[in-house]
């Protein structure tokens, strides 16, 4: 599977803001995340599909909003230290074909990027909070995503990756954990003062419905994560066609 350029408008190929849809993967199966708070992340509920294993929910997610990108985060690789479930990967992206994955598995180190990579099946996701140095985003460039997390006011993992925008690569994740399934609305205020010459910053947390969405479009952020108002069917295409 290759990488697709989130940030091109689903229909048109042009310029235009991302939804990107979000499955959190722990155990094989597909869990709500709320604030962040992993330990007691539970298999989600959802009418987009029966169960929670992970290979039906995609296309059900693909067909509440038609994306061309989907954000994994792979819980067991985040919280334990194990490596990406690439049998559950493999079955997402034979679910979706033609659409990209950006797959977050708690990357730390160059190797494991590079293994990864050959697989082919998406573009890494380099989180702040699992990083000692910048070295790895440096490395990498822009084939792969960074995560900038936080908790709250925390900033999570070295500073100079929240600080030097020169660091960062093409495409810039403002994880917010604490908004996550929170239903709080996104930070506007933190997400414009993330904004860089030549970077596409992407808000994760708290976008409650379409009203966010256009207001992060609007505030000059080039898309969003987007797991709970999907799944709770606050947010569908046909009420939100104009951020298509």
């Amino acid at each position: 599977m290759t990488a697709t350029n989130a940030s091109l408008n689903d229909r048109t190929g042009r310029p235009g803001f991302a939804v990107i849809p979000v499955l959190d993967l722990r155990g094989g199966r597909v869990v709500r995340a709320r604030r962040g708070e992993r330990s007691s992340y539970a298999p989600i509920e959802t009418p987009l599909a029966k169960g929670s294993e992970p290979a039906p929910p995609p296309p059900r997610l693909l067909d509440a909003w038609p994306a061309r990108t989907v954000y994994v985060a792979d819980l067991d690789a985040i919280m334990d230290g194990a490596g990406p479930n690439l049998a559950v990967l493999e079955a997402i992206a034979r679910a979706c074909p033609g659409i990209g994955l950006w797959v977050d598995a708690g990357f730390s180190d160059s190797a494991d990027v590079a293994t990864f990579l050959a697989t082919g099946l998406g573009r890494p996701v380099i989180g702040s909070e699992s990083q000692a140095d910048t070295r790895l985003v440096a490395d990498l460039g822009d084939r792969a995503v960074l995560s900038l997390d936080t908790r709250g006011t925390e900033r999570l993992g070295p500073a100079s990756l929240h600080d030097d925008p020169s660091l960062w690569p093409l495409d810039v994740i403002a994880m917010t954990l604490a908004r996550v399934g929170a239903g709080a609305g996104p930070d506007l205020d933190a997400l414009r003062a993330l904004r860089a010459p030549g970077r596409r910053v992407y808000a994760a947390g708290g976008v409650r419905g379409p009203d966010d969405l256009r207001a992060l479009r609007d505030g000059g952020i080039a898309g969003a994560l987007v797991a709970s108002a999907l799944h709770d069917g606050a947010l569908r295409l046909a009420e939100a066609g104009d951020l298509a």
